[in-house]
């Protein structure tokens, strides 16, 4: 009796044995079936492009004015700021803010001695409007007291930047597809899985500044023309694609 009972627990050890050397077998097939996956696998990039109309007009104006005393010419910046800046806010531009308040001396040089012989005060903002009231926006700011036009820059709304970088994504991913069959069917492969994406971006460059003219016909002043042109969204898109 007492055989038979080693017997038994002998035999139920050599089960155990050989269930764990099974699923130890097991893993070390499912490793090998993951390397050679891995090992199996193309990288590709796609690219995508879309261009959008720019409807909006990024604009940087102010106010700079000289004179002999600091008092007298940064009440004369404030007047006048003040002035531009309730016109603006009443034509409801979007994002209006003041980029830079300066009051400096301005010198002279005679026989190597250095004199004040003045001020110089500058205050500059920039604001957001539609391109098609962009122009007549500017000449008004320069009736109501603006000295200076630092430029103007084009952009696209951004809901529709928006739309143009999923649309750009979504051109990446399917010209890399495409790239990765073409390779794959030349040597009479599959695509199986995709076991790994990377997304390189999707982002417009910045806008371009231009500069602004005023032009005058039979000495009546003329609307300044501003007309917007194209932006444009890259994106690329990185997969690789197990076969």
């Amino acid at each position: 009796m007492f055989l038979s009972h080693f017997r038994s627990q002998v035999g139920q050890q050599l089960q155990m044995v050989v269930m764990v050397v099974g699923i130890v077998v097991m893993g070390m097939s499912d490793t090998a079936m993951a390397q050679e996956r891995l090992l199996r696998t193309l990288t590709v990039t796609g690219a995508g492009v879309e261009r959008i109309a720019t409807t909006i007009s990024q604009v940087q104006l102010g106010v700079e004015i000289q004179g002999k005393t600091a008092q007298e010419v940064q009440e004369e910046v404030a007047r006048r700021s003040s002035a531009v800046v309730e016109l603006l806010r009443s034509r409801n531009v979007e994002k209006l803010q003041t980029t830079g308040i300066q009051l400096n001396p301005i010198y002279s040089y005679e026989d190597n001695v250095q004199r004040i012989r003045g001020y110089s005060a500058t205050n500059t903002v920039s604001f957001r409007v539609a391109n098609d009231k962009a122009g007549r926006i500017l000449d008004d700011a320069v009736k109501a007291g603006a000295t200076r036009i630092d430029g103007v820059s084009f952009t696209a709304s951004e809901t529709a930047i928006s739309e143009a970088q999923k649309q750009a994504l979504r051109e990446a991913t399917q010209e890399a597809q495409q790239q990765a069959d073409a390779v794959l069917n030349v040597l009479n492969l599959s695509r199986k899985d995709i076991v790994n994406i990377q997304i390189n971006g999707a982002t417009p460059p910045p806008p371009m500044l231009v500069r602004m003219e005023t032009k005058s016909f039979g000495g009546e002043a003329a609307q300044t023309p501003v007309i917007g042109g194209e932006q444009e969204i890259q994106a690329s898109v990185t997969l690789q694609i197990s076969y």
